[in-house]
């Protein structure tokens, strides 16, 4: 197996009806294998998951520890700027927190950035440099 993969994306919330009530009010389908204290979301080759902060914490072995967001992005490619604008609007109408609407970058695309009601940032992009392909996935091009 690669070494260079990502299977699981764990999100510490505060409140589980509260995120899931963001995710799902986005568009996300929760998977049937969630339970009170975990939701699950399948995405292309891996899953997120939401689980309490508090119970992360103590997963991780570090009981008590107060676990911060912001420090990393999570971003979702666009197949256009269209798509990118509708998906950005979709999270907020959800209960997401605008951080920097969309707009032209520097390096050719355009981006914007949002937080989930716990503070998860995502960056929502078209790179025009980087094309999805018809299942949304994206493979780095070479220089």
């Amino acid at each position: 197996m690669p070494m260079q993969r990502v299977t699981l994306i764990t999100l510490g919330v505060a409140d589980m009806e509260r995120a899931r009530g963001f995710y799902e009010g986005w568009g996300w389908r929760r998977h049937p294998a969630s339970m009170d204290g975990l939701s699950l979301y399948q995405l292309h080759g891996q899953a997120l998951a939401l689980f309490s902060r508090g119970e992360l914490a103590a997963d991780q072995g570090r009981p008590g520890a107060e676990l911060g967001t912001g420090a990393m992005t999570l971003a979702q490619n666009c197949g256009s700027e269209a798509e990118a604008d509708a998906v950005f609007d979709s999270a907020i109408k959800a209960g997401g927190t605008v951080l920097k609407r969309l707009e032209r970058a520097f390096w050719g695309g355009y981006s914007g950035y949002l937080a989930d009601p716990d503070g998860h940032v995502w960056e929502i992009a078209f790179n025009p440099g980087w094309p999805l392909d018809a299942d949304g996935n994206l493979t780095l091009p070479a220089p």
